[in-house]
């Protein structure tokens, strides 16, 4: 026994042509041991074969063998087998018992029963049939103990085809479904019973469950966050299961389902898309997305091509984000997706003669400018850098947006500007006040390209401008998310600044989606805020993906854990909370879940005189006469440092 498994596995071992030989050889085998049992049971005797009997013999390979090859039977792979492989086998061996019987008839012998024609095509289909199961069965159970034991929750036709995708899946058991319909508790589908989920604890236990795979893809949001949080508490790993065409292929392995998403790990219902509102903005415009391969960026993008505009400029100074962005909006146009034109341009927003040469050249209506450099302690240490490029590209972009008549101007900024404590925060705030200031003004923007007189003059601003003002972005560079993903994956630990943080959180498309909306329902300098509901502690965050991974956090309490939490403290610039408004009360708008607020910011003639001076000193890296000058322009801007020494005193 123990020599025939060795040989079995060695046959796992062989080149692909060595193993289709040794099937071909094997159905040869079964072939002649179909005609003798055919000519056993018509004779009621063990047969011997004789005279021309002999010769009928030989026609069953030689007819069958051709007709597997042709149909394709040696391409299947047998670990993927399935009903679909039975039916073309099925076929085939039909094809081979039509034309052994013609032979049969046409020839006559009289040593030769008819009816062997017959009996042996049906024991041939029988044997071949069995031979492909059992190597099935072997190759996917029989070569290694299973490693996970796995229910389905979801009993629908989603579940019962993640179901028949498990099944070509080694070292894994599938144990049962999980549904809470009354009408399928108690059933059983292809042999596996349906439970229901107040049973699921015990089953946990009692079956060893390591695994439970959602496929309860029709749900609401706010359905599939309860029975996320009722299995929560469970010793096991939660997955959502991954495309059905995935699984209908049988490519599919255990670690091809998916962890899961953002919107699982937030637990509430996305905004939905409004295309009635975004549409009319941007069907058959030229519409600028700045900082296109960023996260927010790239979002954008995607979401803007989908809405018809007739070009769509995408402006960055990384030439791989750029690079990967635009091949990705290339397949989805490939793809009949989108029908615009993309044009990449590789420039830096703080490059006044660049950005002047494509605002001439493309000619644009709207612009989204996500560009920034977002970072807290990146831009806390290049405090210069950070300047020029969050403040000053963004009044560069403002200066050429009123020059050539830009319709709609629409800046992405952050909840860190709130009552900063870090200069990322306190710049995109000076870029907010730019904006809100340059609306209400009589007085065109200062530039090195306009002559000073010209500054002086008044004007009369035709651009929309808008700010949308939003919390952390799930997903994007720098979350948190992959970061834990990531550590959980290693054994931890998994690091967290300091057990109090908190964060308000939304989804990349989230965010994408209000930016939009913002610039369809802007009238001129507004301040637009997402109702992003209540904060979340990041320690709270972190121990519900150590849980969702069918793991324990190692503390105190717990010390045979699996991960452990650290905390490494706050770094530069970093608060334990975030803001969204600086008044107290904002305005509701159309939408629901969009708010305005408004929020007091310094004229134009008392920002730009500040300007000119932020601006030498950003030129010079100058960070303390930065800071210095950002406390002037930005009410409730404390650097960090500043804080430090307050405490001491």
């Amino acid at each position: 026994m123990l020599s025939s498994c060795t040989f079995l596995r060695g046959i796992l071992k062989w080149p692909r042509r060595a193993k289709q030989l040794f099937v071909l050889a094997l159905d040869f085998c079964m072939s002649l041991l179909a005609m003798w049992i055919a000519f056993t049971l018509r004779l009621d005797t063990p047969h011997t074969p004789q005279g021309m009997q002999w010769l009928v013999y030989a026609m069953a390979p030689l007819l069958a063998l051709p007709l597997f090859v042709t149909r394709g039977l040696y391409r299947a792979i047998f670990r993927y087998t399935g009903i679909r492989v039975l039916l073309v086998t099925a076929k085939a061996v039909a094809w081979y018992g039509a034309l052994l019987m013609t032979v049969l008839f046409i020839v006559g012998w009289d040593d030769i029963p008819r009816s062997v024609g017959l009996l042996q095509p049906l024991i041939f289909l029988l044997l071949v049939g069995a031979s492909r199961a059992l190597g099935w069965l072997w190759l996917t159970h029989g070569t290694a103990r299973p490693t996970h034991r796995l229910l389905i929750y979801g009993a629908g036709s989603a579940g019962a085809q993640t179901a028949a995708g498990i099944a070509a899946i080694s070292q894994s058991q599938l144990l049962g479904f999980v549904d809470d319909d009354p009408k399928k508790i108690g059933r059983s589908i292809n042999g596996l019973h349906v439970y229901a989920p107040k049973q699921l604890p015990d089953l946990v236990y009692k079956q060893r469950v390591t695994d439970i795979l959602l496929a309860i893809p029709s749900v609401t949001r706010k359905r599939r966050h309860q029975i996320i949080e009722s299995v929560r508490q469970l010793p096991v790993h939660i997955r959502t299961l991954p495309g059905l065409s995935d699984l209908a292929s049988g490519r599919v392995t255990l670690t091809d389902f998916q962890e899961l998403g953002i919107e699982d790990l937030l637990g509430r219902e996305p905004i939905a898309s409004d295309s009635d509102l975004i549409g009319p903005h941007l069907i058959g415009q030229i519409v600028m997305v700045t900082g296109a391969g960023g996260s927010i960026g790239s979002e954008l993008c995607r979401k803007i091509t989908f809405e018809h505009p007739d070009t769509l400029l995408l402006i960055d100074h990384s030439e791989y984000a750029l690079y990967t962005i635009h091949q990705e909006l290339l397949e989805l146009k490939k793809k009949k997706l989108h029908n615009c034109t993309l044009i990449p341009l590789l420039a830096n927003v703080c490059s006044e003669d660049r950005m002047k040469s494509v605002f001439h050249t493309h000619k644009p209506h709207s612009i989204y400018h996500a560009a920034a450099y977002k970072h807290v302690p990146m831009v806390e240490s290049n405090a210069g850098e950070g300047i020029l490029n969050n403040v000053f590209g963004s009044l560069n972009l403002v200066h050429l947006a009123i020059k050539n008549d830009i319709k709609n101007f629409v800046l992405v900024s952050t909840d860190k500007a709130v009552r900063p404590t870090n200069i990322m925060g306190a710049s995109k705030r000076v870029a907010e006040q730019i904006l809100q200031a340059i609306s209400a003004s009589d007085q065109m923007p200062f530039n090195a390209s306009t002559p000073r007189t010209a500054q002086q003059m008044p004007w009369r601003c035709t651009t929309r401008f808008s700010i949308v003002r939003f919390g952390n972005v799930l997903g994007s560079s720098g979350s948190v998310i992959p970061l834990f993903r990531q550590q959980i994956s290693a054994g931890g630990p998994i690091t967290v600044t300091h057990p109090e943080v908190t964060r308000y959180f939304m989804t990349i498309s989230e965010a994408a989606q209000l930016v939009l909306k913002a610039g369809a329902m802007a009238e001129g300098g507004d301040l637009f805020l997402l109702d992003m509901g209540a904060p979340l502690r990041i320690e709270q965050l972190a121990r519900r993906m150590v849980a969702l991974s069918g793991l324990t956090v190692k503390d105190k309490m717990h010390p045979s854990g699996d991960i452990e939490i650290i905390f490494t403290g706050l770094r530069p610039g970093e608060k334990l909370y975030e803001e969204l408004l600086i008044s107290d009360q904002p305005f509701p708008t159309a939408h629901p879940r969009i708010l305005r607020a408004r929020e007091e910011y310094k004229p134009w003639n008392e920002l730009s005189p500040l300007l000119l001076d932020l601006k030498e000193a950003a030129r010079s890296n100058n960070t303390d006469k930065i800071k210095q000058i950002l406390q002037k322009m930005v009410p409730g801007y404390t650097s960090q440092q500043q804080n430090h020494q307050d405490e001491k005193k």
